[in-house]
């Protein structure tokens, strides 16, 4: 019920589209129970002999009903729409900005399809509860309310009658809705489950071929639809017994009424032509009835679904910004601190331990370790995607977690080992470091980073498309495209991670050049594992199972017996 009201509570803005909804929801219930009685008139006249011209008049009447009704239900139909489409985007709007304010670790414990489903099937699902949930609960329950007081208008013995199955139906719904909720939500899981290995499977596609692996990857995703048909199954096998057992239960009312009714036909007591219209009553009694374990049926599809959206709305990000943070005036100078850092992931051993060390503004640190010493983890740190468990980072003289995120990764360019590029133009891509800028500033920042000479041969240059993840583009192109992103950024601090590891030695040293260019008066994170590449680092910093081991030039560390020189020479023997 309280996630029913919370989904309910997005109608709120728009009540008065609600209330003309329900206005003409109203009207055309009212105007349903007008044929019945209408017909109890034509069929007591034709009985009695007393037919004639009236009859046409009634006949005509019935058909102007008819005319209003369909009127009033499309008005109600248009009205509904807009309101539902508006509700449905609020709702889709608030579950993507809840996604934009969590934290990394979020997104890193979850697969990419497994949200997709949700922001994209769930809130599709919930989108049901705005088209035919409250609408028709409100026109059903307002229907019987109506047929019920012209029933006992009409005959109170009778309409006694007619209601006795109404206890087994209540019954009937109550078990419904208790076991379907519990199905709906491991059909739910299922789905996005399946969604999350068809994500994951498209965005391999060329592992996929490289290895022929095409039948493993049908195995894997056929398991995961097997699961959601099956568990598809077991709700629609619920709702086959359900449904045919509800209809029944609500067929022996109409068997009642003949059985009492024609007794009472016979004795005198009604005539013809009430029970004609109390059967077309009864007809329109059961219809609402069965309305409502159709919407039951939908809604506990919806609910699941709700509440899987509001698990991201209501989930809080581990990285918060505190009410006191502060907005510098002006950027960074770049002078990094790291005092006692100490950080786990989710518990486990520590990733960082007791981490401290200064970086002056404009210098360039070089940050080097065997896989898993601790590296990435700082960067991470740094730009506040998780926050240590003990000691502090400082930019200039603040806390990072007393500034302003947004500030704070302002203040920060990232130059990755694998860039991400966005499925748009190449323009776009690099806009994507201030899209504020201008085609000159986009085409000055290309050139700075070496990505003109290639991107001017593109069919259409800078509004090319370049695929999902660039991928048009060669590796040493993706790295260019992104060093220009980051030369339009323009941030104080610059962080280097394995920039040039994937690319050939003349495309590197390419790249190398831009990157030169780019670290130029910022202070320069490099992180790598080509150590030869680090001769020209201020100073180089040595992690090893999480502890800053060791601190030096490389000069002074090659020549000593160090954890570096020990890395050098392995590579050196590779």
């Amino acid at each position: 019920m309280k996630s029913l009201l919370r989904v309910l509570a997005y109608l709120k803005p728009y009540k008065a589209q609600v209330a003309l909804t329900l206005g003409f929801a109203i009207l055309t219930t009212l105007l349903d129970l007008v044929p019945p009685w209408l017909t109890k008139v034509i069929v007591d006249r034709l009985v009695d002999g007393n037919g004639g011209p009236l009859l046409y008049g009634v006949t005509l009447l019935l058909l102007l009903v008819f005319l209003a009704r369909n009127f009033f239900n499309h008005k109600r139909i248009v009205v509904n729409n807009r309101v539902e489409q508006k509700v449905v985007f609020d709702m889709r709007s608030e579950v993507y900005r809840a996604l934009q304010r969590l934290s990394l670790s979020y997104f890193e414990n979850r697969s990419t399809g497994e949200i997709m489903s949700r922001v994209n099937d769930d809130v599709n699902y919930v989108e049901r509860i705005f088209i035919d949930g409250v609408e028709q609960v409100v026109t059903a329950v307002l229907t019987l309310i109506g047929i019920t007081l012209l029933l006992f208008a009409l005959h109170w013995k009778l309409a006694l009658v007619a209601l006795l199955p109404i206890p087994l139906l209540a019954w009937g719904a109550w078990k419904y809705t208790v076991r379907a909720h519990s199905l709906y939500h491991l059909v739910r899981e299922s789905a996005a489950k399946m969604n999350g290995v068809l994500q994951d499977s498209i965005s391999g596609i060329r592992e996929t071929q490289s290895f022929n692996r095409q039948l493993h990857e049908i195995k894997r995703f056929e398991k995961r639809s097997g699961d959601y048909c099956d568990g598809t199954l077991k709700v629609m096998g619920l709702w086959a017994v359900y449904s045919p057992s509800m209809m029944f239960l609500g067929s022996l009312g109409t068997v009642f009424i003949l059985l009492y009714g024609i007794g009472l036909v016979e004795a005198g007591e009604i005539t013809v032509g009430s029970l004609v219209a109390f059967l077309g009553y009864l007809a329109l009694f059961y219809t609402p009835i069965n309305q409502l374990h159709s919407v039951n049926h939908m809604l506990q599809h919806a609910l699941a679904s709700g509440e899987r959206l509001f698990e991201i709305i209501d989930a809080m990000p581990e990285v918060v910004e505190s009410p006191q943070a502060i907005l510098p005036s002006t950027n960074a100078r770049g002078r990094i601190t790291f005092e006692s850092v100490t950080f786990s992931y989710r518990g486990k051993k520590p990733a960082v331990q007791d981490i401290s060390f200064v970086i002056e503004p404009g210098e360039e640190i070089a940050l080097v370790g065997h896989t898993g010493s601790g590296k990435s983890t700082l960067v991470k740190l740094l730009m506040r995607f998780y926050d240590p468990g003990q000691g502090v980072i400082r930019l200039d003289d603040h806390p990072v977690d007393r500034l302003k995120l947004s500030y704070l990764r302002e203040q920060i360019g990232l130059v990755s080992q694998d860039p991400f590029l966005f499925n748009g133009t190449v323009a776009e891509n690099i806009l994507y470091g201030n899209i504020e800028a201008n085609r000159e500033s986009v085409v000055r920042a290309a050139k700075a980073a070496h990505a003109a000479e290639f991107i001017d041969k593109m069919p259409n240059g800078y509004d090319t498309l370049i695929g999902e993840r660039g991928v048009k583009l060669s590796g040493g192109e993706k790295h260019r495209i992104a060093i220009a992103r980051t030369f339009l950024k323009d941030p104080p601090i610059l962080i280097l991670d394995e920039a040039t590891s994937t690319v050939d030695t003349e495309t590197e040293s390419r790249i190398q050049e831009a990157l030169n260019t780019l670290m130029s008066g910022r202070t320069t994170l490099v992180i790598a594992h080509r150590l030869s590449t680090l001769k020209d680092a201020d100073r180089i910093l040595v992690l090893k199972e999480g502890r800053l081991v060791e601190s030096g030039v490389h000069a002074e560390l090659i020549a000593g017996d160090t954890a570096y020189n020990e890395l050098f020479r392995n590579q050196v023997h590779l």
